[in-house]
């Protein structure tokens, strides 16, 4: 395999380098992925999911045949909820999760909640030995962790993530990648949103514009498995 490979991208093709590449998985747990967890208690449609959790498995097994690190994201807090925050926190006011517990005491302690079923990840998607897994408090994976610590002792530079929520997780912890000098790209249609289809297009669009590169899985799995192709478009090259 050769050095660079180059991905198809908006708004131009990016060639990276596997050794130097991580792919960011970002809370793929039961709590935003199943039936029966937070976000379907929330009322979020999650009829997408299935072709998502499909799009991040092919992803993970063809970056793992070449040589990049997964990372796993994993978002929750205690059972305590010490590192949720209290009132003064404009967390405890903003978090749904909080707040269904809060409003439904059928419900405290169970949603992301370390510990319990709806904190785990999905069985379809599980971290092997080899990765790094990342347990964070608040939507941004860099936020109150050791992430750009590890990322930068690898050496890595470049970071394509897949995951949910696009609008909400996701974008939070590129927009900080994006802040502390990382290459961002986004899988497309291995991101799920929470809200409307158009709220997927303009988490999207941001990034394309702003703050990363954005393509879809099938582009990203075709570089990887020839990467002697070359793009025809202009390129960014890192």
């Amino acid at each position: 395999m050769s050095s660079l490979i180059t991905i198809p991208a908006k708004p131009e093709a990016i060639a990276i380098n596997p050794r130097e590449t991580a792919v960011i998985v970002v809370d793929m747990q039961n709590a935003y992925a199943s039936k029966g967890g937070y976000l379907d208690i929330l009322g979020v449609d999650l009829s997408g999911m299935a072709a998502v959790v499909e799009a991040i498995q092919g992803t993970i097994a063809a970056s793992r045949r070449a040589g990049m690190q997964i990372v796993f994201l994993q978002n929750g807090w205690s059972a305590s909820l010490h590192e949720a925050g209290s009132p003064a926190s404009p967390h405890w006011h903003k978090s749904n999760a909080m707040r269904l517990m809060r409003e439904n005491p059928d419900l405290q302690g169970k949603l992301t909640i370390k510990g319990t079923w709806d904190y785990d990840f999905i069985d379809a998607i599980q971290p092997q030995p080899e990765d790094y897994i990342v347990q964070k408090p608040r939507y941004s994976g860099f936020f109150g962790t050791n992430l750009d610590m590890f990322l930068r002792g690898k050496g890595i530079r470049n970071l394509v993530f897949a995951g949910v929520a696009t609008n909400v997780c996701v974008e939070s912890t590129l927009r900080d990648a994006f802040f502390l000098e990382y290459f961002a790209i986004a899988l497309a249609d291995a991101t799920y949103h929470i809200g409307s289809p158009a709220i997927q297009e303009a988490t999207l669009f941001n990034i394309e514009k702003f703050f990363g590169w954005v393509t879809t899985t099938q582009a990203y799995l075709s570089a990887l498995n020839n990467p002697a192709v070359e793009s025809l478009q202009p390129q960014t090259i890192i």
